[in-house]
């Protein structure tokens, strides 16, 4: 089955692994230190890595909004002899990233016969989470678990279904840092907004939003950045509008062939963020051991079939 969602799902999946390649890394080095004309060519190449592939160079620099001669600029300065061997390597480096996960869609989509919807539904869990594995970036996780260890408050944002992740994220996080705030919890934008009114230079945000995306999300993550809060965002693609204002970026695919988005890859996500977090110290080991002993008096005993609480509480 091909419809406009599974076309949608290999285009974000295109965008992570181009995001991650040499020629990705190249574009985003540009992207955070290059001149403004060339920050907005390497911004339009990041966006729209499989559009470019198809644009002729007028096309291209009206895309930019920049001159033909600055886009061949762009291209020698990048290591280019053209803007023609550019594109050339663009359309290369997405062949080479996305065959394997082109490959298993394209087996999910084309299978011959009757295909039950739930199995497909759960291939398609195992395709982004094999797409998201392959994509995901260790330094960068590194880093995000350094700024949550530094962190004086860490507030956790999402709305809709992404609300559900973040409680996820906030239970994770409690017993590791000092001080977590799940910012919208049972609430709406305006109980959200109240729990980031102090957030200050000392603090970080991890926001959470995929397609679709909510437009306060957006909002809220640029108020944090502008107080001075580093904002780190989970989110499906490099054309996501989280990525502009945050510090960091982990990347889950969320591709699907019937619902607007996946959320499968981003648990896996949150769980590696948890136990990176988790073994990154061994004051965060200990802090795990307290925990367990601190509720298994309040777990379910299996040789009793009971729940083993202390006598009296």
């Amino acid at each position: 089955m091909t419809s406009s969602r599974s076309v949608k799902a290999r285009s974000s999946s295109a965008d992570v692994a181009f995001a991650q390649s040499s020629l990705g890394h190249a574009l985003s080095a540009v992207l955070a230190e290059g001149s403004a004309s060339n920050r907005s060519i390497a911004n339009f190449v990041l966006r729209n890595p499989m559009r470019v592939t198809a644009l002729k160079i007028d096309e291209m620099a009206e895309g930019c909004q920049v001159s033909t001669a600055t886009i061949s600029r762009f291209a020698r300065d990048i290591g280019f002899a053209n803007y023609g061997a550019m594109r050339s390597a663009v359309a290369e480096t997405l062949h080479s990233e996305m065959q394997p996960v082109d490959k298993l869609r394209h087996t999910i989509e084309n299978r011959q016969g009757s295909v039950w919807p739930g199995d497909q539904s759960m291939e398609y869990a195992l395709a982004n989470i094999s797409a998201t594995r392959n994509a995901q970036s260790q330094t960068e996780m590194e880093q995000v678990v350094k700024k949550l260890s530094g962190a004086r408050t860490v507030y956790v944002l999402g709305f809709g279904l992404s609300s559900y992740l973040a409680g996820l994220l906030s239970l994770h996080l409690q017993p590791f840092c000092p001080h977590v705030v799940e910012v919208a919890g049972q609430g709406g934008t305006e109980v959200a907004a109240g729990h980031l009114a102090n957030v200050g230079p000392n603090d970080l945000l991890v926001v959470i939003s995929f397609p679709r995306y909510a437009l306060d999300v957006v909002r809220l993550a640029k108020f944090a950045r502008d107080h001075g809060a580093c904002v780190i965002s989970i989110t499906d693609a490099p054309a996501s509008p989280l990525v502009e204002v945050s510090e960091h970026v982990l990347y889950a695919n969320s591709g699907h062939a019937v619902l607007p988005s996946s959320a499968t890859a981003a648990v896996a996500v949150i769980e590696a963020l948890a136990v990176s977090l988790m073994v990154s110290n061994k004051d965060n080991v200990e802090k795990a051991a307290r925990l367990t002993e601190a509720i298994s008096s309040y777990l379910y005993g299996p040789a009793t079939g009971k729940r083993t609480a202390k006598k009296g509480i």
